[in-house]
């Protein structure tokens, strides 16, 4: 057996310093969506610094968030009350593991159901491709923690149950 399947205290600090590390980048994504219009006001305000097949769509971007309506953006208070409601749950998780593994698979699914979505409902949408990969990238980004979390839960699962016998 390797040594970190020995030490159960080891993998549940593992696990809630991942735990929290994936609550924190889900909080901050959802409350990026709060001050949409300052932070595309932002971004039109230094184009120059992005390569001009991004300025065109950022400015196109900031104009259609210009011209929306506020109770379409009320939309986006919702994702971002969304994602902290997510996160939240991820307490489960630091607190007991291996009771509320089904939290951290569900994680899990939810990261590779964006690929979908984006494929599908990007094209939908109008959404340029390289945008439609840069959202794929969350569902990466997001899966490599909760992998790491799933793992170690499973090793503490075969360490109780090899305890128990």
């Amino acid at each position: 057996m390797k040594p970190e399947i020995l030490n159960p205290k080891k993998q549940v600090k593992t696990i809630r310093i991942f735990t929290v590390a994936f609550v924190i980048c889900l909080a901050l994504s959802g409350i990026t969506a709060f001050p949409l219009v300052s932070e595309m006001n932002f971004l039109e305000r230094h184009l120059d610094l992005f390569p001009v097949f991004l300025q065109e769509w950022l400015s196109k971007v900031s104009e259609s968030v210009r011209n929306t309506d506020p109770k379409i953006l009320y939309g986006t208070d919702w994702l971002a009350f969304a994602h902290l409601i997510i996160a939240s749950f991820f307490i489960g998780v630091y607190i007991n593991p291996v009771k509320n593994k089904f939290i951290v698979q569900m994680g899990m699914l939810a990261c590779l159901a964006i690929f979908p979505l984006a494929f599908i409902c990007g094209p939908i949408r109008g959404i340029p491709f390289f945008h439609q990969l840069i959202d794929c990238c969350f569902g990466i980004i997001g899966l490599i923690p909760l992998a790491i979390i799933y793992k170690k839960i499973r090793q503490l699962e075969v360490k109780k149950n090899v305890a128990q016998l």
